[in-house]
């Protein structure tokens, strides 16, 4: 009750929070908030140097850059997006039993909690085809209270490099090689599901879609047919396919429909120079008109060099979302990831997404999450996202 009667000051909160500036390390944001009402940058035509006559690509975009020296400006097909965050949240979790029957509390495990995150990405492409992308990063956004929206959180709100990579054509297939990128950034996951919270929003497919990061290339092909397949690698960076490094590796074929979509993913992640963990996912959707889309995933593992009785690990998802609901959109899933020889633990979940405006998106989400211990009360969570972009 305690949590419930904290969360009535939550609106009065979150407008504290409106007026603050997410100012990352060297970032003026206040500057850059002059362009909050275009979706990109130009950046040669906001810095542009009126001395310059280089034309750094070929006639019509299609040769690569020349060996002029640039005068300063970025290239034409250099843009920006940036991204802001403000969180607000509380989790009521468990009490502990003691000897004598009586419940323990932590003081804090109820309490409202804030923080924010921004985000910048760089995109530039100097075939017409390809695209070399550079993610920053900067934020507070580490507190338990809103854990569940797995905000970016850096050391004294530095802003800092998340990822970089590039993807380009071969043929008919697309390449990417990058860094601190997913080896299953060219996955397709037959999920429709857009719920906020970091547990479910994987639809299931929990290790099999490999998240590593690291080093990492990748390769996908799409048939024009609905049919795409594509292929991943990521290790570490100083010690890339050696005995003594932990790689993953994975494979993904999808088919994509009109109404309805299926996945199949298979995952291998080395867990030691000696064992190897593997998984397999399935999931697939189905979007009737008329009636809230279902996803539905389902996920089996092998966990090597485990005693046998505890050496499978199983993850089960089924998601709602409701695409028209008043101004907005909906949805309500549920799901668990669990090791053999133990109690299910399922979450279940509900959030809205309402659009403010073209910049401006606020999602409230409310879940509780089981807790089989002996003594241990579920946890349960509210809290709320207010996502500017520009």
């Amino acid at each position: 009750m305690k949590l419930f009667k904290s969360l009535l000051v939550a609106p009065a909160a979150l407008g504290l929070l409106a007026p603050m500036s997410a100012n990352a390390t060297e970032v003026n944001l206040n500057e850059i908030s002059n362009y909050s009402d275009i979706e990109s940058i130009e950046f040669a035509n906001s810095f542009n140097n009126d001395d310059s006559d280089v034309n750094s690509l070929l006639a019509g975009g299609e040769g690569l850059v020349d060996d002029h020296s640039h005068d300063g400006s970025f290239s034409e097909t250099t843009t920006a997006s940036f991204g802001v965050n403000f969180y607000i949240g509380a989790t009521d979790t468990s009490s502990t039993e003691t000897s004598t029957g009586l419940a323990t509390d932590n003081d804090l495990d109820d309490s409202i909690m804030a923080g924010y995150d921004f985000d910048m990405v760089l995109s530039t492409s100097f075939t017409g085809e390809d695209s070399l992308d550079i993610d920053l990063d900067a934020g507070n956004a580490g507190g338990a209270g809103y854990a569940e929206f797995d905000g970016d959180s850096t050391a004294l709100d530095s802003l800092q490099v998340d990822g970089v990579s590039y993807t380009f054509p071969v043929g008919g297939a697309t390449m990417i090689v990058g860094d601190n990128t997913d080896g299953s950034a060219l996955f397709t996951t037959a999920c429709v599901y857009g719920g906020p919270s970091n547990t479910l929003d994987d639809c299931g497919n929990v290790n099999a879609g490999i998240t590593n990061g690291g080093a990492m290339v990748g390769a996908s092909y799409d048939f024009d047919n609905g049919f795409t397949a594509a292929v991943g690698y990521a290790g570490p960076e100083g010690a890339i396919l050696t005995e003594e490094s932990l790689d993953a590796y994975g494979i993904n074929a999808a088919y994509t429909g009109d109404s309805y979509g299926l996945s199949l993913t298979y995952g291998l992640l080395e867990s030691s120079t000696t064992e190897e963990d593997t998984y397999t996912a399935l999931n697939g959707y189905y979007t009737p008109e008329g009636l809230p889309s279902i996803s539905v995933g389902y996920e089996t593992g092998d966990i090597g060099g485990a005693a046998a009785g505890v050496d499978e690990n199983t993850s089960f998802f089924v998601g709602l979302t409701w695409d028209e609901v008043g101004p907005g959109s909906a949805g309500i899933a549920l799901g668990h990831s669990t090791r053999e020889g133990s109690e299910e633990e399922y979450m279940y979940e509900a959030y809205y997404e309402y659009p403010v405006n073209d910049g401006m998106t606020i999602t409230p989400l409310v879940f509780t999450k089981e807790n089989a211990t002996a003594g241990q009360d579920d946890t349960t969570g509210v809290m709320v996202k207010t996502s500017f972009s520009f």
